[in-house]
């Protein structure tokens, strides 16, 4: 998946001190005005086994970021800084996180170009840099590289509708 050469500068000056505490980079945005810009910082546990990181654990982290990103200096101006857990809608970026959350529901735009750009389906998984969707009965291959931004659709379920699970 392509990153604007912002963002990708941050992932990778942030990738190896994530490993070395047990954190996965999930994604990083450079948002707003270019004047006073946001960067969001998003961080999960990478242990899959793990329950998904807590906000005392993203504020524990938020230290060691705020330094690597002072360190880099990869906006001339000032920014906010911004750091969370990926959330219910959580982005996809690498191959691997293709293959986890095969089975979930995603919704997946693709860089500009010619035909359908944006998708929505259940993940099939990933092969040989081919991500695969389920898309209203098809199968739906994409390139990975094409995919400028996939995230997971949370599924409220009945929750959505006001009602509860019925016990029998």
């Amino acid at each position: 998946m392509p990153k604007p050469a912002l963002e990708q500068a941050i992932i990778d000056a942030l990738e190896p001190r994530a490993a070395e505490r047990g954190i996965d980079v999930v994604d990083v945005e450079v948002v707003g005005a270019s004047k006073a810009p946001c960067v969001r910082v998003r961080i999960d546990h990478a242990d899959e086994e793990a329950p998904t990181i807590s906000l005392d654990e993203v504020t524990q982290e938020t230290e060691w970021i705020s330094e690597t990103l002072d360190e880099l200096d990869p906006i001339p101006s000032s920014f906010t800084l911004e750091v969370s857990s990926p959330g219910m809608s959580r982005p996809l970026r690498k191959a691997r996180d293709f293959e986890r959350f095969a089975g979930q529901t995603v919704s997946a735009s693709l860089v500009p170009g010619e035909g359908r750009r944006r998708f929505t389906g259940t993940l099939l998984g990933i092969e040989g840099g081919i991500v695969a969707l389920e898309c209203d009965g098809e199968r739906v291959e994409l390139s990975l590289d094409d995919i400028r931004k996939c995230t997971i659709k949370p599924d409220f379920g009945d929750a959505a509708k006001g009602g509860r699970a019925k016990k029998n």
